[in-house]
């Protein structure tokens, strides 16, 4: 009898601020079912999309925390502006959202989790992905600041939720892709083209799921 293989949980949002897509769903959704890890000890990527609404993203991110029991999580989010692949350090926890979200709600200034601690950092070896991504011909850099709207609100709660537990789990935003920029208002923004946005983060979500500490170098962004 072929036992169930253990979970990678991969999340992204819904499409918000009047868009029809949003890179980070469109990424889960095509990694959704794939398998990784060794062969001996396979992975199995289950995609989740999550509502771009403040709490109830963190609601359904909990109960699926509860009812998979995930060996390693890698929540995805929009970056419009950005151009590469970018492995966010740390999460904050304040809300102080620049437009409502797909609910109405714009919380200025309220905690992610009252009473939490001010910042988790991600647990996944941010610079080896990074190094990884960079020797596979991908953009990407290490961020500080993952913002202050869902995706920093996901990412904190994210952690906050697996306080204890020995899961890799972190964040990474991503550009947009080509069609949305081409839609967009303004100056056309930075993109890259969704096969290797999915490249990307098959490749990350390999090397979140390899043992051993993070790689020592210098390394990161100012925004």
């Amino acid at each position: 009898m072929h036992s169930t293989p253990p979970i990678f949980l991969i999340t992204g949002f819904e499409p918000f601020g009047g868009q029809t897509v949003n890179p980070s769903w469109a990424v889960a959704s095509a990694l959704q079912g794939r398998t990784l890890g060794a062969v001996e000890r396979p992975v199995k990527v289950q995609a989740l999309q999550l509502p771009c609404v403040f709490d109830l993203a963190l609601q359904v991110l909990q109960q699926h925390l509860q009812s998979l029991q995930p060996v390693a999580v890698l929540a995805l989010g929009q970056a419009e502006g950005r151009s590469d692949i970018s492995v966010e350090r740390v999460a904050i926890n304040v809300n102080d959202a620049r437009i409502p979200d797909n609910a109405g709600a714009q919380p200025v200034d309220t905690p992610v989790v009252n009473d939490g601690p001010a910042a988790y950092f991600s647990t996944l070896p941010i610079k080896r992905i990074v190094a990884g991504l960079r020797a596979a011909g991908l953009p990407a850099s290490v961020s500080q600041t993952a913002g202050t709207y869902l995706c920093n609100h996901v990412f904190y709660g994210l952690l906050h939720a697996l306080q204890g537990r020995t899961v890799p789990a972190g964040f990474i935003h991503l550009p947009l892709l080509p069609e949305q920029a081409a839609r967009w208002p303004g100056a056309t923004p930075p993109s890259l083209p969704l096969a290797l946005q999915v490249q990307a983060i098959e490749t990350a979500a390999r090397l979140a799921l390899e043992a051993g500490a993070d790689l020592r170098q210098s390394g990161g962004t100012l925004s």
